[in-house]
C-alpha cells in the first residue's frame, strides 16, 4: 500500500493511536472495578454530579445525566477513598428499593442523585410533590418514573413508570 517505510511508519502510528482513542471512547464507568480510587475515577469520567452519605451512613458518590439524560451511576466510597463498585441506578429494579420501607427526599436524592423534574401532581385536596426521574424503562423505552412524595415532599409514598412526554411525537391537528 504504502510503498516508502516512513509513510507506513506513520500510517502505522496513526491507526495504533486512533484505535486507543477509540478504546478508551467504549470504557463505561459501570466497568470500574471495586477498590479503584476515587481520584481515578474522577479523573477518568469526571467529578460526581452528588456526594452524600446513604441510608447506612456510608459516603455515596452519584454521577447523573440528569436532567435531560436517562442515565445514572453509584458508588459507596470506602473510608481509604476506594469505590466498592459502580451501579447503574435509573433501572426499574433499582427503583424497586423504593418499596423497601420509608424513604425521605434526601435519601432519594442520595441514591437515584437529583430528579430530571421536580412537580406537583393531583387535585387540590390531595397535591403531592412529584420527582420524574427520565430513563430507559427495560433498557428499551423512553420513560419518566414518577417518585411520589406526599403533600409536603418529605418521604415516597408511591412511585410508577410512565411514557416521557420529551419522546412523544406531537399530535398536530388535520388541516382541512
Amino acid at each position: 500500500m504504502f510503498s516508502c517505510p516512513r509513510m507506513r511508519t506513520l500510517f502505522r502510528g496513526a491507526l495504533t493511536t486512533g484505535a486507543a482513542f477509540w478504546l478508551a471512547g467504549c470504557a463505561h464507568i459501570a466497568a470500574t472495578p471495586p477498590g479503584t480510587p476515587l481520584a481515578q475515577v474522577t479523573a477518568q469520567f469526571g467529578a460526581p454530579t452528588l456526594r452524600c452519605t446513604d441510608r447506612q451512613g456510608r459516603d455515596r458518590v452519584v454521577w447523573s445525566r440528569q436532567p435531560m439524560g436517562q442515565y445514572a451511576w453509584g458508588a459507596t466510597v470506602d473510608a481509604q477513598g476506594r469505590v466498592q463498585g459502580v451501579e447503574s441506578l435509573l433501572t426499574d429494579a433499582h427503583f424497586q428499593r423504593l418499596k423497601q420501607g420509608v424513604w425521605t427526599a434526601e435519601q432519594v436524592r442520595c441514591e437515584f442523585g437529583p430528579p430530571a423534574i421536580i412537580d406537583t401532581a393531583g387535585l387540590p385536596n390531595v397535591r403531592q410533590i412529584v420527582w420524574s426521574y427520565r430513563y430507559k424503562q427495560d433498557h428499551t423505552w423512553n420513560s419518566l418514573m414518577y417518585v411520589f412524595m406526599g403533600p409536603d415532599g418529605r418521604q415516597v409514598t408511591k412511585l410508577h413508570p410512565g411514557p416521557d412526554p420529551m419522546y412523544e411525537p406531537r399530535e398536530t391537528l388535520p388541516r382541512f
